[in-house]
């Protein structure tokens, strides 16, 4: 299952910023160090938003989740990035009750499984 109205979702500055890639943010749990050694930086935020978009459109929905605020979608798929690797994400969006467009909450690594 694909992200519903992935073509509308929003990445908003904010949250690439101050969160995703900010290496002092007391809940960023290491997301910013593993972004900028994939080559992400806060200068170019929207580099990594239009990349964030992309997992949206073409990565997986993994799992639903019902909240009083609307549903979330957890959905897996590889991040493009500036040094022209690619990497598995988990990427977490909600669509807001009443709302139509996805918005990402967080996204982090995913190891890739090992394959037999």
């Amino acid at each position: 299952m694909k992200l519903p109205n992935a073509h509308l979702a929003i990445v908003e500055e904010k949250k690439v910023v101050e969160y995703l890639l900010n290496p002092v943010h007391p809940d960023n749990g290491g997301k910013a160090a593993f972004f900028q050694t994939l080559g992400f930086d806060r200068d170019d935020w929207r580099a990594f938003a239009a990349a964030l978009r992309q997992v949206g459109v073409n990565g997986e929905v993994v799992r639903t989740v019902e909240s009083p605020h609307g549903t979330k979608y957890v959905v897996d798929g590889r991040i493009d990035t500036p040094r022209a690797r690619a990497h598995m994400v988990r990427s977490i969006w909600i669509v807001d009750r009443g709302l139509e467009a996805p918005r990402l909450v967080t996204t982090y690594a995913r190891e890739e499984e090992k394959q037999p």
